[in-house]
């Protein structure tokens, strides 16, 4: 395994090997990824981190960019090319969808999270392998004529959510979520499945809503559940963001499951309780 790293002095300690990366001036080490298998690229600022001003959108935003073109790049020039790129993205680039089931196929959103989504995306294609010769102009990741499944997810457990114990919003929007375990399990079933090409959405197979989540995190923590934190009391809090958190996402892991993907922690119960009370 090679870890692309931005500083040499947060190499991995582990004897693994690391190649440096500068995803903002797009340079990787030459010939870092020649005889690499497989690439997973996951850096890009944070997007539930900080308030959602027009210049934290801009920084979210040319992370993502600049990064997802320079990771496609080095594919595209790697003397032995990985057969597979898997970048990531977030299930908001569906935007507010409601109560509509969605799968992998649905086309994007309109708000400013949907987006953000977009523009990595085209950077680093999104076509099955084998098409790329139809494109020669293209991503560079047409050009490399590799695989590339994009993984569409919601923060996995452990991560919590903003504000736990309290609803947020009305509650009743949807909200995908997935245990790590099943979250790390689908990516090396995605690695391994040459079926799966194009978007994958990395959820659970039963999307709940906000206040399902809310009360299943209160019942876990023997806690009882707050008041709601209403719409308007986020926005200045979140900024844009905050729109983000109360919309609706009805998010299925509809390619998974065709595939025969096998869930550790389908329900938002057993998820939690692999967090809370983890296997010795």
């Amino acid at each position: 395994m090679v870890r692309l790293v931005r500083d040499r002095s947060a190499a991995p300690q582990d004897g693994s090997e690391s190649a440096p990366c500068d995803p903002g001036a797009g340079r990787v080490e030459p010939g870092a990824l020649d005889g690499v298998d497989a690439v997973v690229h996951l850096a890009g600022a944070g997007v539930g981190d900080k308030r959602w001003t027009a210049a934290r959108k801009r920084e979210i935003r040319d992370s993502r960019v600049r990064g997802t073109d320079t990771i496609a790049r080095a594919c595209a020039a790697s003397a032995c090319p990985p057969r597979i790129l898997v970048p990531a993205s977030a299930t908001g680039y569906y935007g507010d969808t409601g109560e509509r089931t969605v799968e992998q196929s649905e086309a994007a959103g309109h708000d400013s999270l949907s987006s953000v989504c977009v523009e990595p995306r085209r950077r680093g294609g999104g076509r099955r392998a084998g098409t790329a010769g139809r494109h020669p102009s293209g991503p560079p990741a047409h050009r490399a004529g590799r695989r590339r499944p994009g993984r569409r997810i919601r923060p996995a457990l452990p991560a919590l959510p903003p504000r736990p114990g309290r609803r947020l919003g009305s509650g009743d929007q949807y909200w995908p979520f997935s245990s790590l375990t099943d979250h790390v399990a689908a990516l090396r079933f995605t690695l391994d499945t040459e079926e799966l090409s194009g978007p994958v959405n990395f959820t659970a197979p039963e999307p709940l809503t906000n206040r399902e989540v809310t009360q299943a995190l209160g019942r876990a923590l023997h806690r009882p559940a707050l008041a709601a934190v209403p719409a308007f009391v986020l926005r200045p809090a979140l900024g844009e963001f905050a729109a983000g958190i109360t919309c609706s996402a009805r998010v299925v892991p509809a390619a998974l499951r065709r595939a025969v993907f096998t869930f550790a922690h389908p329900t938002i119960d057993a998820a939690l309780d692999s967090v809370l009370r983890p296997a010795a």
